[in-house]
């Protein structure tokens, strides 16, 4: 082999005992040469074989003036590294560096055989295992390239909420809806499309109890979501990130300046946001009062003993007014923030991508990536918080599910109709039948004359008879009363009833005379009051 003066170096590997020795090889690099990842992963196969570090640089070393692609130098499987010896990265590197030179197949068979050749005889007995390359290098092979590329393609995800986060919302959506959808057409349930969907519910009785069991079934969340939330802050230390702060009223500030069109950007949030916190807190607050609320129409006689009769329907009108509130909430602001500007699928998948972190949280997205969100804790401390903090749980939770079962079971009141009776029985039958009051008897049109058509006379007794009752001097419906002459003229709170000369014009005949009044007067009685009135009712 012909030697030049420049880029050239003569190797002498080191001799492994009862071994020839190499003879020195002189190299030298061809220039612009591509290397080949397949070259490179084979190299590094070879790279690996069980010998000292000195033989192999040799190896590479006399590979830097071959022609041929690296394929050739590549050692038989028994060549290759046997189990049980540490594997040499930095002579893979060199070796795959110089095997990515082009040589003659001729003098890489030859190298080839100087590899099986340098093992010893008790290596050589010993069965060979596979080698896999190292790392950096499996990245630059062409098998390596297609997963490399789809999870190039693959947008990162970010997960915000875990499974069991994600099904105790999903049972809030259905408890929550459930409630409004029973609850608000018992609160107007004169209305006919209240009427329809308790009829759609099949009837008052069903809908209230589907409005119960969703009513226990959003408590139990309540005290699965005080633990869970218990558990986070004292066992695994969670940061307090959903309490409000001042940054918040900045953002809520910024949001809004922003949406009028005069800010610049945006308010940048972290892992919530301040529209976040606002419904999350509404949502504990409104719960604590339909729970309290509730648990009084519930259970009013239980109620009356500790407070006024009075906090009933008092109770009953805030219970209606926070979840009128509270549906209004939810369909107005919950639903176009998170379902109708974009849909935030993070409750159902647990996860979103960076794009929507940068956009929605990116304090977070910072904090992640720098590292700052996952707090390693020791197996030790960890057990020593639970320990502390299960028997305590175990307790709350014990007395809360008692509180409910007491809450559902205390009393019968409200929870069911009591429909009418129906029985040809008769309910009470007085032994001596109430005697009722003798009627005055009627006087006739032919009976009274002209002269006795006077209120001191004649019409003042009729209207004591008839009409004192609802216009009488103890009650003035409307503020009309025949109690006396004077008040009857004066006539009632919307004008004048007697017109004195004018019968037919007067609001009494008017009225009188539709036959459907309460104090309906008779036919011979009516005649009488327009006799008297026509001849410009007089009082004596």
């Amino acid at each position: 082999m012909s030697s030049k003066k420049k880029n050239h170096k003569q190797i002498s590997p080191a001799k492994t005992p009862g071994e020839a020795t190499t003879p020195p090889v002189e190299s030298k690099q061809a220039s612009g040469a591509a290397k080949q990842p397949v070259e490179l992963n084979q190299a590094a196969n070879a790279a690996t074989l069980p010998t000292e570090s000195k033989q192999y640089e040799g190896l590479a070393k006399q590979a830097e003036g071959s022609k041929q692609p690296a394929e050739a130098i590549t050692p038989p499987a028994e060549s290759k590294q046997s189990a049980g010896v540490p594997n040499q990265p930095e002579e893979s590197l060199e070796l795959a560096e110089a095997a990515t030179q082009p040589e003659e197949s001729k003098q890489s068979e030859d190298l080839a055989k100087q590899v099986v050749e340098s093992k010893t005889p008790e290596q050589q007995k010993q069965p060979s295992s596979p080698v896999k390359p190292p790392e950096q290098l499996k990245k630059l092979t062409p098998n390596a390239k297609a997963p490399v590329q789809a999870d190039m393609q693959r947008p990162q995800q970010y997960e915000r909420f875990h499974w069991t986060q994600r099904i105790a919302h999903a049972l809030l959506l259905a408890s929550f809806s459930l409630l409004g959808l029973t609850g608000l057409p018992q609160k107007f349930a004169l209305a006919g499309w209240a009427q329809a969907m308790i009829a759609f519910f099949g009837g008052i009785e069903t809908t209230r109890m589907i409005h119960h069991v969703s009513a226990i079934v959003l408590m139990l969340l309540a005290i699965y979501h005080f633990l869970d939330t218990g558990y986070m802050i004292f066992v695994r230390r969670t940061s307090l990130s959903m309490l409000p702060n001042l940054k918040d009223v900045k953002d809520a500030l910024q949001a809004f300046i922003y949406n009028l069109g005069f800010g610049k950007s945006r308010p940048q949030m972290g892992r919530y946001t301040f529209e976040e916190k606002a419904e999350y807190w509404a949502l504990i607050w409104g719960t604590v009062i339909m729970a309290i609320t509730g648990f009084m129409m519930w259970n009013p006689i239980s109620t009356s003993k500790f407070l006024p009769g009075e906090i009933i329907p008092a109770a009953k009108a805030a219970h209606g007014g926070e979840a009128l509130l509270a549906v209004l909430a939810i369909v107005v602001w919950h639903m176009y923030g998170v379902h109708i500007k974009k849909f935030n699928k993070a409750m159902w998948t647990g996860k979103q991508t960076e794009n929507e972190m940068l956009h929605e949280h990116p304090l977070e997205l910072a904090d992640i990536k720098a590292g700052l969100t996952q707090r390693a804790i020791d197996a030790k401390t960890l057990h020593k918080r639970k320990v502390v903090f299960f028997p305590i749980a175990g307790v709350l939770s014990a007395v809360m599910l008692l509180g409910i079962y007491g809450f559902v079971t205390g009393e019968k009141t409200a929870i069911t109709t009591v429909l009418p009776i129906s029985s040809p029985v008769a309910v009470y039958v007085p032994q001596t039948p109430t005697p009722r009051p003798t009627a005055l008897p009627t006087a006739t049109p032919g009976a009274v004359s002209s002269d006795a058509l006077t209120w001191d006379k004649t019409v003042g007794a009729l209207f004591q008879t008839k009409c004192s009752t609802c216009h009488g001097a103890n009650l003035a419906t409307n503020g009309l009363s025949f109690a006396t002459y004077a008040q009857a003229m004066v006539g009632a709170k919307d004008g004048v009833v007697i017109i004195p000369g004018n019968a037919e014009g007067s609001k009494l005949i008017v009225i009188q005379s539709a036959n459907n009044h309460p104090g309906q007067l008779s036919a011979d009685e009516l005649t009488i009051i327009k006799s008297w009135i026509a001849v410009g009712a007089p009082e004596k």
